[in-house]
């Protein structure tokens, strides 16, 4: 079962899930001596990123960090690409300290790239993914249908026109055309070895989502609802985004 928090606004949303994963953090940090982590990008990770970068006493030079995806053909310095906004707002507040491996969307061969991310996160222990549901209700770049089955840690994805429309209406892109039609995703049955999942979802836009999710079957149709199969999952809310909720809990 997903444990379901709903805050007062976006703002309060992000400081409360940078909170629950900052102090996951320092628990793993103290058990193990490192961690390591998957970030998650978007609109919906400014405020949470903000305060996690900002959070005491995480020695952020034991930290190796992933992150979920990247569009196929986007050098870094587009507005767009997911690795510039990490090094933005992930490595740049922390002065670089995590050890950071990027997906390459730029590369030559995006299937080489798929692969080469995979064979350096296959096998490793995952202590803590972050991570957000699109309005279509993927997780990830993994869009209905997604691959529930694939074992490898990352495959070449085509997004579809929802998600693409998406990216359109946040402002990434200025037009539809310019939006890629594929990415380099992590799957889902690698999001799923993590050992603790954090999703921060506010808004309405995505209240559709987060009901398929929570309360729907689990199905490649609704990507997120796999989440309900997951040992340690928590999503936090805004009343928007969990507006259509039947099953609530407050945070």
């Amino acid at each position: 079962m997903i444990d379901v928090r709903i805050c007062p606004d976006a703002a309060a949303l992000g400081l409360a899930s940078a909170e629950l994963g900052a102090a996951a953090l320092r628990d793993v940090l103290a058990e193990h001596g490192e961690a390591c982590i998957v970030v998650a990008t978007g609109a919906s990770q400014f405020a949470m990123l903000e305060a996690l970068t900002a959070a005491p006493g995480i020695d952020w030079r034991r930290v190796t960090a992933f992150h979920l995806d990247e569009y196929v053909g986007l050098p870094d310095s587009h507005p767009a690409s997911f690795r510039g906004y990490l090094r933005q707002r992930f490595l740049a507040p922390l002065r670089d300290a995590p050890v950071f491996h990027p997906v390459v969307g730029d590369a030559a061969d995006p299937a080489t790239e798929a692969q080469r991310l995979s064979a350096l996160l296959r096998g490793r222990r995952v202590d803590l993914c972050f991570a957000g549901i699109g309005e279509n209700c993927h997780l990830a770049f993994n869009d209905p249908p997604a691959d529930f089955e694939t074992e490898e840690p990352f495959i070449l994805v085509t997004l579809d026109e929802a998600c693409r429309r998406q990216q359109l209406g946040e402002g990434w892109f200025p037009t539809l055309q310019a939006v890629p039609r594929q990415a380099i995703s992590m799957s889902v049955r690698q999001i799923l070895r993590a050992g603790k999942i954090i999703l921060t979802t506010p808004d309405r836009r995505k209240a559709a989502a987060v009901r398929d999710a929570l309360e729907g079957p689990v199905t490649p149709l609704h990507p997120a609802s796999i989440l309900q199969n997951h040992a340690d999952t928590t999503i936090f809310l805004d009343p928007d985004s969990a507006s259509l909720l039947t099953r609530t809990a407050g945070a």
